[in-house]
């Protein structure tokens, strides 16, 4: 029997607009936010000049918003924020086609290289799988660091391979809206950039 699996980014493919930042602007206020987004500008335009990675931004702009603060308070804000704002900011269009490979029988999985803490309750809402970047907590306090390698650019195919075998689906399809996501894409039958 024919198996598909369908690999889905979240941020800009599932969603409207980039959940990281969102998720900032909920849990401090956008005063805040712009105004850490003004302190960390340097280190944002070091990335965006490709100077520094990408991990190492995400890591300045965590421990500026969330280093030191109580992971069970993080959560917390993390699951009122699925059940609160995620929905508005869904793409129906998104929505639709993952429905359509569930109706398939295809596999659904989720490969985002944001954290699993705003993403996993509403995966598990969907009924689809997760595959995400890991927050570091350390003393029950986040530290503002990964705990995994940031799940970007080939570090999503290193996950994908580590979690199944491609070798097992007879289609696979990929949807991704980034440069992060043109090596998932690339290991597809079925590639779509910014469509669906």
């Amino acid at each position: 029997m024919k198996k598909g699996l369908a690999l889905f980014d979240f941020d800009g493919t599932i969603t409207k607009r980039d959940t990281f930042l969102e998720i900032i602007k909920y849990q401090k206020g956008k005063a805040y936010f712009y105004f850490g987004m003004l302190l960390l500008s340097p280190i944002l335009l070091l990335y965006k000049l490709k100077v520094i990675e990408n991990w190492r931004a995400k890591e300045r702009v965590l421990s500026f918003f969330f280093g030191g603060n109580p992971s069970d308070i993080f959560q917390s804000k993390c699951d009122q924020f699925i059940s609160n704002i995620l929905p508005t900011i869904l793409k129906p269009e998104a929505l639709q086609k993952i429905e359509f490979h569930r109706s398939q029988n295809h596999r659904v999985i989720v490969v985002s290289a944001s954290p699993y803490n705003w993403i996993e309750g509403w995966c598990k809402k969907m009924e689809i799988e997760l595959i995400a970047t890991k927050l570091e907590v350390d003393g029950e306090k986040i530290t503002g660091r990964l705990a995994s390698l940031n799940c970007y650019g080939a570090e999503k195919v290193n996950r994908i391979n580590e979690y199944l075998d491609l070798k097992e689906f007879d289609q696979i399809y990929a949807y991704g809206d980034s440069e992060g996501d043109k090596p998932m894409l690339a290991i597809a039958h079925h590639s779509f950039y910014r469509k669906f």
